[in-house]
């Protein structure tokens, strides 16, 4: 089973236990001058209390084994580097996964924070009444950072167009070497 596969089938897995919840809401007790919705009413609540459980096993073993394929199977990918070149950069599944939902976009608002802060070069007359050149000092390379939020920007759509092509090809790894 290839990890698209699986996530696929814990979404629709997802959906046929929220089905039983919702019939055994529906079905859990009536009036007793109600024609009973099933022949056996009772056995049937079981049963799909039974088929609710046996789901949640198996969310959690698809579960499981999705986490063990992410964290043991290695993808690289190529990334600017914010030079003007690329770099192969080699990670687990489950790193470029925390890479694209938080990391990178952390590391892009750093960079993005480097800025003039609205300062002006120019003449001022200081406290003695005299013209003075100021000039600002940056503490950074607006070049490098240029370069590098340019590079930070397009890094979550490299991972993603990445990762949905690793998803299709990748099996899972199940614990006992089942499939499902």
């Amino acid at each position: 089973m290839k990890l698209i596969e699986a996530l696929k089938k814990r979404k629709d897995l997802f959906k046929k236990a929220e089905d039983l919840r919702d019939k055994v809401k529906k079905n859990s007790a009536y009036y007793n001058y109600e024609t009973p919705p099933y022949e056996n009413p009772t056995r049937q609540v079981r049963d799909w209390i039974q088929a609710h459980q046996d789901i949640l096993k198996e969310i959690l073993r698809l579960d499981i084994a999705i986490q063990r394929t992410n964290l043991e199977t290695q993808v690289t990918i190529l990334l600017p580097d914010g030079k003007g070149g690329d770099i192969e950069v080699t990670k687990s599944i489950a790193e470029w996964i925390h890479r694209r939902r938080e990391l990178a976009q952390m590391e892009l608002l750093m960079w993005q924070g480097l800025t003039d802060r609205n300062l002006k070069e120019g003449t001022i007359i200081d406290s003695m009444g005299e013209k003075k050149e100021v000039k600002i000092v940056r503490n950074y390379s607006p070049e490098e950072r240029d370069n590098k939020v340019s590079a930070l920007y397009s890094e979550p759509s490299t991972i993603d167009a990445r990762l949905e092509i690793v998803n299709a090809v990748t099996d899972v790894i199940f614990e006992d070497g089942g499939e499902v």
